[in-house]
């Protein structure tokens, strides 16, 4: 298959106009401050074979702000864990350390619920 008959992320496979491009949709989300945050933090065992996560969730922001901060939690925490559909998940009962680093970084409305 060649590159002109290649679906893209839109759907679109074919165009009959040789001067036809995609356009790119603009999805910026403002990044809101640390300390506006509302940041939860929970343990969660459902579908997880019985095993204990730690559930960060209500963040705002972009992408790359969001696996980043994703990335230091696990560092500090010392465990894996991942960040994706709008969740961080940690392994483990991390709630204490979770929040008290979330605290100390700025994000003053995070809560253990």
């Amino acid at each position: 298959m060649n590159k002109k008959n290649k679906p893209n992320q839109d759907g679109f496979v074919y165009s009959t106009n040789p001067d036809f491009e995609f356009e790119k949709e603009q999805h910026s989300l403002e990044s809101i401050p640390p300390s506006e945050q509302k940041l939860r933090v929970r343990l969660e065992t459902k579908h997880r074979a019985g095993k204990a996560v730690t559930l960060i969730t209500g963040f705002s922001g972009n992408d790359k702000e969001f696996q980043d901060l994703g990335k230091k939690l696990k560092t500090y925490c010392g465990t894996g864990g991942s960040a994706k559909d709008g969740e961080m998940i940690i392994q483990g009962d991390q709630r204490d350390k979770v929040l008290q680093w979330l605290l100390k970084n700025g994000y003053k409305q995070a809560k253990k619920i």
